[in-house]
This record gives structure tokens, C-alpha cells and sequence, in this order.
């Protein structure tokens, strides 16, 4: 019997396929899988603290350029992957590269804002991966990183509807599957898109809450100042954290 590990790895491999069969048109220049080029680092990822249920799932929208772009690892701000979840692993280059934006792994000199931000309050939060990992996890919506010119992120939630139809369609059946598999009882967005992405893949069901919190990115003015005591008093009085 598969453990439960070994059915996430699975149900990301499921998700990687079925978004490379999928073509994107302009204005997206570049499209980016980490699941393909940083797989054995996802892989990782999984199989060291995707192991039992969760109380919490966080759910992140899509790669960010210096995080899980580079890493595999969602939010992946790259000290917060080597040094504190302690997870290297080998990351290749995907097929179609732009020249503006190149995809060094670890060995990426530029930090990822928004995860820097998240993994350091949970480190601060929890000291040790093993304790926030033993009833938290991460995950993001959509493994894809899109760009358009001149060498700007392009967001899923901006992409033409039919397009956006049939990316939704093969990331709502892995949340599904996620959800299915570590059965958390809160249900929490890192910013409006993904707590929107809760409802619209059917995942509330009798029991879980769903909550949202304040996107650390640094387009968001409101996550400039205090980021980590505002969301963590936007968990305590849902009732997510104590």
C-alpha cells in the first residue's frame, strides 16, 4: 500500500503532466514548470513533510521568479529551503528559458520576498520544520510561472478564460486530491486569488473551515509594515492559530 507521502509525490506527477500537455498564447512568452526542471527537489519537499494529515493547508496562486521558480519548493525563498527544511537537490534548466530570466537553483543570488517573509514567521512561530510540518503544510494552486515581455510575471488569474478553464480544470483536481488526502480541518489562502480557488474547486465540505490571509508580496502595501503580526492575528481570530 502507498503511503501517504508517496500519494502526494504521485498526485503532483499527475498535475506536472497534465499542465504540460496545456499551451499558453500571447501575450505569455515563456512558460515555466518547476514540477518538471526542480522535480527531485519537489519530490523532497513531499516526501519530508507531506507524511501525515495536516490541521492547516495553505494554499500560495503560482511560482514566484526567485522562489519556487527556482526551487521547486512553494514560496521557495532559497535559504528558507537549504537551511531550514534542509532540502538541496539537483535543478536543471527548463526547455524554453528566457535569456532575461534564467533559472539557477540554489545557486540563484536574488531572494524570494514573499517567502522570505512566510517561512520566517513560521520559523519564528515554530523554531524547527518538524514542528510546523507536524500540523501545517503549503502548497501552491498552479505550478506554472508565466511571462510575458518584457521579461514580467504574468498571473494565472489574468490568462484568457478558455485558457484559464482548462489550467483550473487540472489544478482544481490536485487541490481536490491534496485536500482529500491530508484532511485539514482549516483551509487557508495566501490572498484573495487562492482563498477565491477554496470555493470554485469544490473543496468545502461539512466541517472545514476556510480562512485568508494577507499576501506578503511586496505589490501588497498593507503587507509593508508589521506582515507578521498581522496575519498572525488574522489566523488567532479566526480561531486557526492560538
Amino acid at each position: 500500500m502507498s503511503t501517504l507521502g508517496e500519494k502526494m509525490i504521485a498526485a503532483a506527477a499527475e498535475l506536472r503532466d497534465a499542465v504540460n500537455a496545456l499551451s499558453f498564447a500571447a501575450p505569455v512568452t515563456h512558460t515555466y514548470n518547476p514540477l518538471d526542471y526542480a522535480w527531485a527537489v519537489h519530490e523532497l519537499y513531499l516526501k519530508k513533510f507531506a507524511t501525515t494529515r495536516k490541521r492547516l493547508l495553505f494554499l500560495g496562486m503560482n511560482p514566484g521568479p526567485w522562489g519556487m521558480m527556482q526551487t521547486g519548493v512553494p514560496f521557495g525563498e532559497i535559504r528558507a529551503v537549504r537551511d531550514w527544511m534542509g532540502i538541496t537537490a539537483a535543478v536543471h534548466r527548463p526547455a524554453d528559458e528566457h535569456p532575461k530570466r534564467p533559472v539557477l537553483g540554489f545557486a540563484c543570488p536574488r531572494s524570494e520576498p514573499s517567502g522570505r517573509k512566510l517561512w520566517a514567521l513560521f520559523a519564528q512561530r515554530f523554531g524547527t520544520p518538524d514542528v510546523f510540518f507536524r500540523e501545517h503544510f503549503v502548497v501552491n494552486y498552479c505550478p506554472l510561472a508565466f511571462l510575458k515581455e518584457p521579461c514580467a510575471n504574468y498571473t494565472p488569474d489574468k490568462l484568457p478564460r478558455a485558457e484559464q478553464a482548462a489550467l483550473f480544470a487540472a489544478c482544481d483536481e490536485h487541490l481536490r486530491r491534496v485536500v482529500e488526502l491530508l484532511q485539514p480541518e482549516w483551509l487557508v489562502g495566501v490572498g484573495k486569488f487562492a482563498e477565491a480557488r477554496f470555493s470554485g474547486s469544490g473543496v468545502i465540505s461539512s466541517g472545514r473551515r476556510v480562512a485568508g490571509i494577507l499576501h506578503p508580496s511586496p505589490a501588497s502595501p498593507a503587507a509593508h509594515h508589521d506582515w507578521h503580526g498581522k496575519v498572525t492575528r488574522q489566523l488567532q481570530t479566526c480561531g486557526a492559530w492560538t
